[in-house]
């Protein structure tokens, strides 16, 4: 028998900008409650589902890096894959005592962030297998936020449904350092099955946490190097009003957004 293997997010902390409680969902994970806290993430050509019960205030997001794994594989029971992530993500928030004909659900991602992953499609094939999936067993999607060139910065209040998307700029050094190790391997998985040489640079260097460790303290993957806006800064939008600068959107009506993948500007 083949070992199903879930991954359940465990980095708990404050987040001082929100002033909420929250937990931090790492490639892999999942999470799911019915708690009053927020729902952290940053996405690469990751996908992200946010998916909500709006009566009883059951929600939760997963976070997967491939679409589809072999089926035949023992490998493919595991949360980097999008059939087996979905799969997880609704059975858990049915036990939490959702309701399957009220679930709705808003997704993200799918970004070709490194210049070698456009190459593959990594992203853009993540966001249509979860739209497709999602189609398939019904649940409607009442935000989207996928394709495009951008990294970004998920908050997502299971409570209420509310989601806050952060951008960052094309490129951005930061994040690129952050999501260049989980592309790298997503990169390695898709070469093993189509045996063409993966081509992204590593942006690792030494004293720049990394995104599939554990943070060093609360608030982490706050991107507060120039150019880059702090959600704790004063004068930065308030995420009680609809957001007026470019670069911080919110997701908490209907509002669904298809946006293009474009080229990188230097």
């Amino acid at each position: 028998m083949v070992a199903r293997l879930e991954a359940r997010a465990t980095r708990h902390y404050f987040d001082s900008a929100f002033q909420s409680q929250a937990v931090k969902v790492l490639p892999n994970e999942y999470y799911v409650t019915d708690e009053d806290i927020m729902i952290s993430t940053v996405l690469g050509s990751c996908v992200a589902a946010c998916i909500h019960d709006p009566v009883n205030g059951v929600g939760g997001m997963n976070h997967f890096m491939l679409p589809e794994g072999d089926m035949q594989s023992p490998a493919s029971a595991t949360m980097r894959y999008g059939a087996f992530a979905m799969e997880v993500l609704i059975n858990e928030l049915l036990k939490a005592g959702a309701s399957r004909e009220r679930l709705e659900a808003k997704v993200f991602g799918g970004g070709a962030v490194l210049s070698a992953m456009q190459q593959m499609n990594i992203g853009e094939r993540n966001g249509q297998f979860v739209l497709n999936y999602l189609r398939t067993e019904g649940i409607p999607v009442k935000a989207q936020d996928l394709g495009d060139v951008h990294a970004r910065r998920i908050n997502y209040f299971p409570r209420d449904g509310r989601v806050m998307v952060r951008k960052m700029a094309p490129h951005h050094q930061r994040a690129e350092e952050i999501i260049a190790k989980r592309e790298q391997a997503a990169a390695e998985s898709v070469q093993a099955k189509t045996h063409s040489p993966p081509r992204v640079e590593r942006f690792a260097r030494p004293g720049v946490e990394r995104f599939d460790r554990p943070a060093a303290r609360p608030g982490v993957e706050r991107f507060d190097r120039p150019g880059v806006e702090r959600f704790d800064r004063p004068g930065v939008e308030r995420f009680d009003r609809p957001a007026t600068r470019p670069g911080v959107e919110r997701f908490d009506t209907g509002v669904t957004r298809r946006r293009k993948p474009e080229t990188a500007g230097g």
